[in-house]
């Protein structure tokens, strides 16, 4: 799948401004904060694009009765300014035990670090349009991505893509510069996308940037562009103040600006698909077969340009 010349993710080596210790936590240790920005451009049938910047959390599984303990701002499965509910994810069961059957399913021996890079709830509000699950093994290799969709009819789908290859823990991160999968949709997502679309994922995972690059082809021609740039920042409760402050209601907006963006497709004329409910989990998932991984495809095969976390050149002359 090719994905188009004017996205690009950013080099991991690109320098950062980082508080002091902060380093550890922008090679992806532990917890942290992405600020950056969400761009969608759809290409066809007619031209559309919107831009929003946001922040997201990465949060490690193992981390979050801690993180509840130790941030005046943040709690875990209760209610908080900001906070992260297990409900929100999965399906109904333990998130570690829903994450190894999805893994068990696809084969996929993942028993180490489970992460999740999302939206939190912010003053007890979220919607993740798409939650993005790093899984490892033991010996801290990344095994799997899992792309968990959720819908605005209350739905949620996981794609389960293995990662093959990955460097040994001890390698620097910023060497492992990307993840490329692509796999069929089996999923209700958007009232203007059919379900004949293939969706392809480019990943930076979480170091001192992350970078989601997603390319959606509709009958065999690209229709969409979604992405996520941001850089790292230090998770505790300085930082979580700055996010409230410049981003209060930002999950409100998330739902808010997906419903004003509908209306703007409505009256450009974009023609829309109604709402198939899923029927079974396991029965959408068998339409994500013949899923392709390559972590190590080479930049020259699918050219890119800058797709980054700073302010547009447009806000930048304003």
């Amino acid at each position: 799948m090719a994905f188009p010349s004017d996205l690009r993710i950013a080099s991991a080596a690109t320098a950062t401004s980082l508080p002091a210790g902060a380093h550890a936590r922008a090679l992806g240790e532990v917890s942290a904060l992405y600020e950056g920005w969400v761009t969608h451009r759809r290409l066809r049938p007619r031209a559309h694009r919107f831009q929003y910047r946001v922040f997201a959390m990465l949060l490690d599984l193992e981390e979050l009765a801690a993180l509840d303990r130790s941030l005046l701002l943040f709690a875990y499965n209760r209610w908080g300014l900001f906070s992260f509910q297990d409900r929100d994810h999965g399906d109904g069961r333990p998130l570690h035990t829903w994450l190894d059957g999805l893994l068990e399913q696809k084969g996929i021996v993942a028993k180490g670090r489970r992460r999740v890079l999302c939206y939190p709830r912010i003053l007890g509000y979220v919607f993740n349009p798409l939650s993005v699950w790093f899984c490892d093994d033991e010996a801290g290799r990344l095994k799997a991505i899992i792309y968990e969709v959720h819908n605005t009819h209350a739905e949620r789908h996981s794609y389960v893509l293995p990662v093959p290859q990955a460097p040994a823990p001890s390698t620097d991160v910023r060497k492992f510069q990307q993840v490329r999968h692509d796999c069929a949709k089996a999923f209700y997502v958007s009232p203007f996308l059919s379900r004949d679309c293939r969706y392809g994922f480019r990943i930076r995972p979480p170091g001192e940037n992350v970078a989601i690059v997603i390319r959606e082809e509709e009958a065999g021609a690209a229709v969409l562009d979604a992405s996520f740039a941001g850089k790292c920042r230090h998770l505790d409760d300085r930082a979580l103040a700055v996010m409230l402050f410049r981003y209060p209601l930002m999950t409100l907006k998330v739902i808010a600006a997906i419903h004003f963006e509908a209306v703007r497709l409505m009256l450009k004329g974009v023609r829309r698909h109604p709402h198939a409910p899923v029927r079974h989990s396991r029965e959408a998932a068998n339409r994500s077969s013949g899923v392709r991984s390559d972590p190590a495809m080479p930049d020259k095969a699918v050219p890119w340009t800058v797709l980054s976390d700073e302010r547009p050149e447009r806000e930048r002359r304003a």
